[in-house]
């Protein structure tokens, strides 16, 4: 149990989970141990897996025709990540998911999601819950993202992500709220002589 006590922590602070449950949840989940730059994810393969970072930090993105990345999403400890359309759908996906650093990650398998789903009530009860907050945040980020600027922008990806601002190199940063990694150091030095 040991080794998925960090994802049961996360769990049971939605709802607690029987013995049962826990069991079965160990012996589902896989543990791998990813490299800097590594790969989970690339395009044009179909999502397997919802990953659990348990020690990292992963990105999701999508690269664009020009060549240029978009970063989608960040998972650091204790967060999910997954392309879920190609994950629901089993259609190839756009995107790629890598390990911004070594991380160690706990990975669900479909078949494994559908039948915690169907068995075990409190888990569709769960994944519910941290799909329907996922699609808040993403209303939410795009909503900013018409109607804010990339100051404000920039201020908002500290406020989600503050433990993370001294892990990702500025160009991620950049990606992320949508502007140019220069244009992101003149903001950074405006906010500090603020």
């Amino acid at each position: 149990m040991s080794d998925i006590a960090s994802l049961v922590k996360h769990l049971q602070g939605f709802l607690p989970l029987s013995e049962e449950e826990l069991d079965e949840l160990a012996q589902r989940t896989h543990l791998r141990k990813i490299k800097r730059r590594q790969f989970l994810l690339q395009e044009g393969e179909i999502c397997r897996h919802y990953t659990f970072v348990e020690q990292g930090c992963l990105k999701l993105y999508y690269i664009d025709v020009n060549g240029y990345e978009h970063n989608l999403q960040f998972a650091a400890e204790n967060e999910w990540l997954a392309d879920i359309g190609s994950f629901h759908t089993e259609k190839p996906s756009r995107l790629y998911m890598e390990a911004v650093e070594p991380s160690i990650v706990l990975q669900l398998e479909k078949k494994d999601l559908i039948l915690f789903y169907t068995d075990y009530p409190k888990f569709n009860r769960i994944f519910r819950v941290m799909a329907e907050d996922s699609l808040v945040e993403l209303q939410n980020r795009l909503l900013q993202n018409f109607s804010s600027t990339a100051a404000e922008r920039y201020r908002s990806f500290l406020n989600k992500y503050p433990h993370l601002i001294n892990r990702l190199p500025n160009t991620q940063i950049a990606s992320y709220i949508g502007i140019t990694p220069e244009f992101l150091s003149r903001i950074r030095k405006e906010l500090s002589s603020k």
